[in-house]
């Protein structure tokens, strides 16, 4: 009961005109983000932060909740009409989505495709308001050693678990951590990786990596693959669907749902995995088989069902632990530390206000979202024809302005295009992004916490194995490492013995 009447005060804190203004601002902007392919809510974010730093920090909230919302709904607009998904977790989207539109009907596949997300992100969010709460009284018994074991299962996470190689993932993981180490070491007072220059001994700020790897590294990776021409944007009429097309979308959406909140909320989850295990399921429950593979409805409301659920999902370890487990809310994780807020067991204590009035305009900004959707969905396909050097151009300025506001040092635009070329060459040999951020973000604090619990065993390693929560997450990660090996040879030991 607690929490509801915190959640009712965080709707009274959400319904006064500049908050509802920012919301219906969040969710407009992130839709259109959305849309265009390969900008996104995290690159829109990392701009939005140095624009955002003299706001409260609970409108910014609610600006970057909008945004994260919004671009899961557009990410399904792209990939239905143009077969491009805007997101990686609309890829599945696309397989039937675009082979609806090609039929004619879509109307159709962009109306599940909105509704589903509405109904599989008020669940979604529910959920968020009652889970946790119940994470957060787990968490507040972690030791240090606990915390240093939670986010080396993080490093290992989207590393070995997410990316397509796990070299390349711990590539990318180990340029995060050494970026990271910039600055004056807290224990000991020495300079890190500062090369003799004053101005880095505070470390670089994580807004001018995320601005330089996201929006930059972005800009100059479709500059140098710019087409001539925009791909052929198929027409939409006013989306809607008719009674059979409700019939047979409604289990898949609550199915979705189920798949990706909890997937979500884990820290080898994301929304990729969701999506794919949902369009599976519905192609082996469906009565139409047929249709599959030429535009069947279920496989468009199952997957984005699930992308929208497990958006939910990412924020209970953001806001429960200060675990991201996607490139939004890494982003989102470094505009609290902006703030001076540190996410974890404290923050709804300290912050109660912020995190309950973040929640409530989850509810509000889905709202807006369904309202925005489907009747403009005809105007948010015209986005698709804005010719890709105004609007990179648009990115890049805006990126550079944002960076130097930051500090107002000539060597953060500097660092802003090193971290861009960085970003290029990542996206040029394949590097995912997501682990360099989180090696950013999260190695300085299991740093701290590995140091913390050094100190208490007085050195000795021991001192890394706190309890049973350390002892169960150590083994997690042993299977993770081991998985390869294991399903590459047990085949053969099968053979042996037999």
């Amino acid at each position: 009961m607690d929490n509801l009447f915190h959640l009712l005060e965080g709707f009274a804190n959400v319904v006064t005109p500049m908050n509802l203004l920012l919301s219906l601002v969040g969710v407009t902007v992130g839709t259109a983000v959305g849309v265009l392919p390969g900008i996104g809510p995290a690159m829109t974010v990392a701009l939005l932060l140095p624009v955002t730093y003299g706001m409260n920090p609970t409108q910014a909230f609610i600006l970057f909740a909008g945004i994260f919302y919004g671009g899961m709904y557009g990410g399904s607009t792209t990939s239905i009409l143009l077969n491009t998904p805007g997101e990686s977790s609309s890829v599945v989207t696309a397989v039937e989505g675009n082979k609806m539109a090609k039929a004619g009907r879509a109307a159709q596949a962009l109306a599940t495709a909105a509704i589903g997300s509405f109904v599989a992100g008020t669940i979604g969010t529910l959920l968020l308001v009652f889970v946790t709460p119940v994470v957060v009284t787990f968490a507040i018994d972690l030791g240090a050693p606990d915390y240093f074991a939670i986010m080396i299962l993080a490093f290992i996470a989207v590393t070995a678990v997410l990316g397509t190689s796990r070299v390349r993932g711990f590539a990318s993981l180990l340029i995060g951590l050494v970026i990271g180490l910039v600055g004056i070491d807290a224990v000991s007072g020495q300079q890190r990786l500062t090369f003799g220059l004053p101005q880095l001994a505070d470390g670089i700020d994580v807004v001018i990596v995320a601005v330089g790897i996201f929006a930059v590294g972005e800009a100059l990776w479709v500059a140098a693959h710019l087409r001539g021409r925009p791909g052929e944007v198929i027409p939409v009429g006013r989306p809607w669907m008719g009674r059979d097309d409700w019939k047979r979308s409604w289990k898949p959406w609550l199915r979705g749902t189920a798949y990706g909140f909890p997937f979500g909320a884990l820290p080898a989850g994301g929304a990729e995995i969701p999506t794919f295990l949902s369009y599976a399921t519905e192609r082996k429950l469906t009565r139409h088989p047929e249709q599959f593979g030429k535009g069947a409805i279920e496989g468009v409301a199952g997957p984005e069902a699930a992308n929208n659920a497990s958006a939910a999902g990412t924020l209970v370890p953001m806001l429960a632990i200060g675990l991201p487990t996607n490139a939004t809310a890494a982003v989102m994780l470094a505009a609290f530390q902006s703030y001076g807020i540190q996410p974890g067991p404290l923050l709804f204590e300290r912050e109660s206000t912020l995190v309950w009035t973040l929640i409530a305009s989850l509810f509000i900004g889905n709202l807006l979202l369904l309202v925005l959707n489907l009747p403009l969905a005809p105007a948010w396909a015209r986005l698709l024809r804005i010719p890709r050097p105004y609007l990179y151009a648009g990115i890049l300025f805006f990126a550079t302005m944002g960076a130097y506001a930051v500090n107002a040092q000539p060597l953060d635009l500097l660092l802003l295009l090193l971290l861009g070329l960085l970003g290029f060459g990542m996206r040029r040999f394949g590097l995912p992004v997501l682990p360099l951020i989180v090696g950013v973000i999260l190695g300085p604090r299991a740093e701290l916490q590995g140091r913390r619990s050094l100190q208490l065993s007085g050195g000795d390693l021991s001192g890394l194995m706190g309890g049973p929560v350390s002892y169960v997450i150590y083994t997690v990660i042993v299977i993770l490492l081991a998985w390869p090996l294991i399903q590459r040879y047990a085949p053969h030991l099968r053979r042996t013995r037999s």
